[in-house]
């Protein structure tokens, strides 16, 4: 039997190679990619809470590159620390696919293999029964290790551990992780593999780790299978997959041996597709929701990260940004209906397009800051792109209802973010003084039209002193304006605030529907 590791072993470098002998000398363990990706959720899970973090900012961690509500993150862990395969279902665009690819991130990489296995198969499945019996070598190893490679006559217990090697490798693409596109065009082939005839004339062994082509499952064996829009796959598809969930095993196209085909399944599915999948196979996948976020907070994070990636312009002004995020928090609230015509309008790809778009269309006017208009014409711009063009007609009256629906909403969007702006600066620096608010909107009106007195008050920092701890404000809060010269960075922002905000401060929600 495989011994257990009582303490935890130092970590070989890549490449390091061993005998399957020296590997049970030193207590190294077999586990499945549930058993290992169990393991590493409760480590990682420990150690934030050892830092004094709570669950759920402890699993927000594990998930950097996606903002969701903490419930999803619990009922994903949840499901992964019992070994189960998910489907992530939701509207297009929510982060679906994004929080598939977080899971690679997190699954622990490194494992012990046979060197030149063409699926990554464990030495003890070689020279173990009990791993054999868990995870059964592949036919390809099974010949190479049997007496006179005579298949028959393999028998782990049998097999002198110490001529079996174990090299240590990092699983990558290809090897401990594939990913599938969903299409009609996706045949079974596709993830079983096959035998390749003719490299099998060329070498004349069937055996030959160079005959066979694996498919996506035996690519993504002893690791994890991402398949996104799982519901689009043709139903023959759907049931290779649906054995390899239940049998853990795959039989190449042309073959007459199954080969291993262990693995974490994570897949995806929009609203429209789930009656697609099968009965049989939604079983096996425990369904998770994955929507829309209900807080502002969390919609505006989604965008400030892609701004610190660099994939999402900084240049535009925290309340535009502010203020498309809530148009489009509203376009879901008030058009979430069920014409696919329109899905992605609100989506998560659109959030960060509307910034995007709001950028350029500044930068194509020569504009080093982008207005209010900019982005009335950036929610135009973006919102339209996502509109599916099924017919010029159709698309036209679209068109229309996003054009009427920006007409309406984007005015209390930028009255709402900029009064939250305001209120912010009035009850934190300013203390709430009603004096200094009022002598900074004095300051701010006698700089408004009149650049030359504002370039000559730029270099003397005795002059419009409540604009400038306003201008600090503005440059600590809003890293682009950081570089501006003196009080720029606050008339930035000041007819954004006179406009809308009128420098009122009233209670609000950021949460409340507009």
């Amino acid at each position: 039997m495989v011994a257990n590791a009582s303490t935890r072993l130092p970590e070989p470098e890549p490449g390091s190679r061993l005998s399957a002998r020296e590997l049970l000398a030193r207590g190294e363990r077999f586990r499945t990619p549930p058993e290992r990706l169990r393991e590493q959720l409760i480590v990682r899970l420990e150690a934030e809470r050892a830092r004094g973090r709570s669950i759920a900012e402890a699993l927000r961690t594990l998930f950097p590159r996606t903002i969701l509500p903490t419930k999803t993150y619990e009922d994903l862990v949840t499901a992964l620390l019992s070994g189960a395969h998910v489907l992530f279902f939701g509207p297009s665009g929510a982060g679906k696919t994004s929080l598939a690819k977080e899971l690679w991130s997190i699954f622990p990489k490194r494992v012990w293999a046979v060197p030149d296995c063409p699926v990554q198969d464990h030495p003890y499945s070689i020279v173990d029964a009990e791993t054999a019996r868990r995870a059964p070598p592949c036919p390809i190893c099974v010949r190479r290790f049997a007496p006179d490679a005579d298949p028959a006559r393999f028998d782990p217990s049998d097999i002198d551990a110490g001529k079996v090697p174990a090299e240590y490798i990092e699983l990558r693409e290809g090897f401990g992780f594939a990913r599938l596109q969903g299409s009609s065009e996706v045949f079974p082939d596709y993830l079983t593999g096959n035998l390749n005839l003719r490299r099998l004339e060329e070498v004349g062994d069937p055996m030959s780790p160079l005959v066979l082509e694996p498919g996506k499952l035996l690519q993504a064996n002893r690791g994890l299978l991402l398949i996104d829009e799982i519901g689009k796959l043709p139903l023959g598809t759907q049931n290779v997959l649906l054995q390899a969930l239940q049998e853990g095993s795959v039989t190449p196209a042309k073959s007459r041996e199954s080969f291993p085909g262990s693995f974490i399944a994570v897949c995806t599915s929009n609203l429209s597709d789930l009656d697609n999948i099968n009965d049989p196979l939604s079983d096996r996948l425990t369904s998770l929701y994955v929507g829309y976020n209900a807080r502002h907070d969390d919609n505006l994070a989604i965008v400030r990260l892609a701004q610190r990636d660099g994939t999402v312009p900084t240049a535009v002004p925290e309340i535009l940004v502010d203020a498309g995020v809530r148009v489009i928090e509203t376009w879901r609230l008030k058009m979430s209906d069920d014409n696919p015509d329109v899905g992605e309008v609100g989506s998560n790809r659109t959030l960060l397009d509307v910034t995007g778009r709001t950028a350029a269309i500044a930068e194509l006017a020569g504009r080093p800051v982008p207005t209010a208009d900019d982005l009335k014409d950036g929610l135009l711009h973006a919102m339209r792109g996502r509109l599916r063009a099924r017919s010029g007609e159709a698309f036209r009256q679209n068109e229309s209802r996003v054009a009427e629906f920006i007409d309406r909403y984007l005015e209390p969007a930028l009255q709402r973010s900029a009064l939250v702006y305001w209120c912010r600066y009035y009850r934190g620096p300013l203390r709430e003084d009603s004096t200094a608010a009022q002598a900074l909107v004095s300051e701010g009106r006698r700089l408004r039209d009149d650049p030359a007195l504002l370039a000559q008050s730029a270099g003397d920092p005795t002059l419009f002193a409540h604009l400038r701890a306003f201008d600090d404000y503005v440059r600590s809060r809003e890293p682009p304006l950081s570089a501006a010269r003196p009080l720029e960075a606050a008339m930035t922002v000041y007819p954004l605030l006179e406009k809308f905000s009128l420098f009122t401060c009233d209670e609000v929600d950021d949460d409340a529907p507009l």
